[in-house]
């Protein structure tokens, strides 16, 4: 959903404050005119037209300082004391410098954080020379998020001291030898080293406006060029390239995934491993040498238009630093990105004598390609569309019952929660949105008849939000179907993208978009999920942190609501049922073994994060580390003796920490440590599998409620 408004004013304006650098600084950065343009005409948007309008004051301005100091530094490594209340000295002042059309204080800011990174990594490469004392007794504080920043450049060395110290005692406890853990641990500084040369002034702009639209609202954000195109990529699942997965390794872009169908794979001139050393375009184009270059870049030289020709020039995986090249041509084509659509699988849920066919649609975002839409193509990409393919294909599988799994879905198109809510209720009021002026729409979906009306359950966890809430909102408010997992999100925000060079009418991008906030969406209960999330009927355990994960963790969340009911008259009375299952899936639970060590594997976690140190002796660590190998036996030798659990055995392998960062381990053991994760046991897909098994029972079962499961749509057991 795009708006637009009438033509502001543009203007450019100077003033002043930069900080000292040392003379071994990276290169200094400056803003860009057309940046400055872009947070005045942004500010001027989101002070008249947001859902929450703020003004650009002092107060704010302290806010925005805040959350871009937050940005760099996060865990309080780099900056010391003295910088800080530097910068601070400026905190009231960003305000008048974005409204004459100044960045110099957030890129002075961000010229001190790139040599504060260069001085540490530097000074991180010089302890290598050293041998460290593992036996003596002292802790590591990794999370320093809510520590003061370091007083002096003394204390700071200290910290970095235990820093570096803590990364070489994993790989010892990893078994890497002293030799090993020096190269490995240079690289890896050294790279991170490389990384604050690359900064480019969008960089900064980007981080700055994050910061600026962030202190307004969390949900309201800057999209600079790079974002935008991202972001309309998510939502049309496509995009024109070679389709393939790269990945930065050892300054090199390394193809990591070849995609089927696309013209990487139909080549059969690449394969994983192959490291692109150069970009060249068209059949001519001069080849542009890429090692060393940022990955977006070389992504971006890569893509292009549909039918254009790309070459690249190629050091075969096999082939050493000093190997034999070869220059391939490949033509550009539309990418369907189908790993991140709609997906449909099939579960045989055994219950005593009976076994069930469950149909999971797995939904990873509510995506919609906007422009083919608008363009009238009959055929454009949806979530919704997709949905209702792959219920018909289910229906002729003869599943029994449909589970959508919206776990981790982070919501997207609004029209899309509609389209997709219709296909299990029909006719009828999904959701209300409340505009800035009080004014509330009650929004429908006008499909006859639903497209599946049997059996239903809804998979959330903490990650599942907005355009997800409202579908499961939705289902919960009308009785459709049983909602399962964690307590969602809890962002109950309607947002808007605003194209600021159509605004100032420019004739070439250079302002980048602005994604608002202009309306608040509600239950047609009349609640929100706004801040709360959606409650589940039924609730499994989950990885989130719901202090620092979801709508309630931000200080600036809008507030929890409510507004009248909508017009609608409810499907079924799942509520009825909740005790029943509430008492099967208890019984059920105490007696699953992966299920029950998932619970245990939970509450370590939680007690992992709540500690915020780490012990630096090797003795103690090894203790650790005794605890968890026995914890993983014990349960071998349970899942020997019972038959269960085996899917999870991979798993554990993944968790012995190998010291090592995913591109400092081989591209086949890193893409099978990936592979492992996925392929492991997914515990709560199956109990939520198991608890729509047994509410199509009790449908079933009793005569009051038999009669909301139509025949039409279910199979013999």
């Amino acid at each position: 959903m795009r708006i637009q408004y009438g033509l502001l004013s543009v203007f450019l304006a100077f003033a002043p404050p930069a900080y000292a650098l040392d003379a071994s600084s990276p290169p200094v950065l400056a803003p860009l005119q057309q940046q400055a343009q872009a947070a005045r005409l942004s500010a001027e948007f989101l002070s008249r037209y947001h859902y929450k309008p703020v003004p650009l004051d002092d107060a704010l301005s302290a806010k925005i300082m805040d959350r871009f100091l937050k940005a760099l530094d996060p865990d309080r490594f780099l900056f010391v004391q003295t910088d800080i209340d530097e910068f601070m000295g400026d905190s009231t002042k960003i305000d008048d410098a974005i409204n004459k059309e100044d960045l110099r204080i957030p890129f002075s800011i961000f010229n001190v954080y790139e040599q504060r990174v260069v001085d540490r990594l530097t000074y991180a490469r010089s302890l290598l020379k050293q041998n460290f004392d593992f036996s003596v007794k002292e802790d590591y504080p990794f999370v320093r998020d809510k520590e003061p920043w370091p007083k002096s450049e003394a204390e700071s060395d200290e910290l970095w001291r235990k820093r570096v110290k803590n990364d070489w005692l994993r790989l010892k406890l990893a078994g890497k030898t002293d030799a090993a853990i020096r190269d490995t641990l240079d690289k890896r500084y050294q790279n991170s080293l490389e990384r604050a040369y690359k900064y480019k002034s969008d960089d900064v702009f980007q981080i700055f406006m994050d910061a600026y639209t962030t202190s307004i609202e969390p949900h309201t954000d800057y999209f600079g060029a790079t974002a935008s195109a991202e972001f309309d990529i998510s939502m049309k699942l496509s995009l024109v390239g070679i389709g393939a997965v790269l990945q930065e390794r050892e300054d090199y872009t390394t193809i990591r995934e070849l995609m089927a169908g696309g013209p990487a794979q139909l080549s059969g001139k690449l394969t994983v491993g192959d490291r692109i050393t150069g970009v060249g375009q068209g059949e001519r184009g001069p080849i542009k040498e890429v090692v060393g270059t940022r990955l977006d870049e070389v992504v971006k030289m890569i893509r292009g238009a549909k039918d254009s020709v790309v070459r690249l020039d190629i050091l075969p995986a096999d082939a050493g630093p000093d190997g034999k090249h070869r220059v391939i041509s490949l033509v550009r084509d539309k990418i369907s990105l189908d790993k991140q659509a709609a997906k449909k699988t099939i579960l045989s849920i055994k219950d005593g004598d009976a076994t069930r066919k469950i149909g999971v649609i797995t939904l990873p975002a509510f995506y919609e390609d906007f422009e083919a839409r608008r363009k009238g193509d009959k055929n454009y990409r949806s979530a919704s569309r997709d949905v209702a393919r792959l219920l018909a294909e289910l229906k002729k599988d003869k599943i029994d019952n449909v589970l959508i799994d919206l776990r981790n879905n982070g919501g997207g198109s609004l029209a899309e929660a509609i389209d997709l809510t219709g296909l299990f209720v029909g006719k009828g009021p999904i959701v209300q949105e409340r505009n800035a002026g009080g004014e509330v729409n009650v929004e429908k979906d006008n499909l006859p008849a639903p497209a599946w009306t049997g059996p239903l359950a809804v998979l959330i966890n903490r990650g599942s939000a907005s355009a997800s809430e409202i579908f499961a909102a939705a289902i919960q408010d009308y009785g459709r179907g049983v909602i399962v997992g964690e307590p969602s999100f809890g962002k109950g925000t309607v947002q808007t993208v605003v194209n600021l060079d159509q605004i100032a009418r420019n004739s070439k991008p250079k302002f980048g978009e602005l994604k608002m906030t202009v309306a608040q969406f509600f239950r047609i209960n009349g609640g929100t999920t706004q801040l709360r999330g959606v409650t589940p009927d039924i609730t499994l355990p989950g990885f989130s942190d719901p202090k620092s994960f979801g709508e309630s963790s931000y200080d600036n969340a809008l507030p929890w609501a409510q507004v009248k009911p909508a017009d609608y008259t409810p499907i079924g009375d799942v509520k009825a049922l909740l005790p029943q299952l509430q008492n099967l899936h208890d019984a059920r639970v105490q007696k699953d073994p992966d299920f029950q060590r998932f619970v245990e594997d939970m509450a370590d976690l939680k007690a992992q994060r709540e500690k915020r140190v780490i012990s630096l002796n090797e003795t103690e660590r090894r203790d650790e580390m005794a605890v968890q190998a026995s914890r993983v036996k014990s349960r071998e030798k349970v899942n020997d003796g019972t038959g269960t659990g085996d899917d999870d055995d991979s798993a554990d392998a993944t968790t012995q920490d190998d010291g090592l960062q995913a591109n400092e381990r081989s591209l086949s053991a890193d893409i099978a440590i990936e592979k492992a994760r996925k392929s492991a046991k997914d515990v709560l897909l199956n109990e939520a599998a198991h608890i729509l098994g047994d509410e199509a029972d009790l449908l079933a079962g009793v005569p009051k409620l038999a009669a909301q499961q139509p025949a039409n749509n279910t199979t013999g057991k």
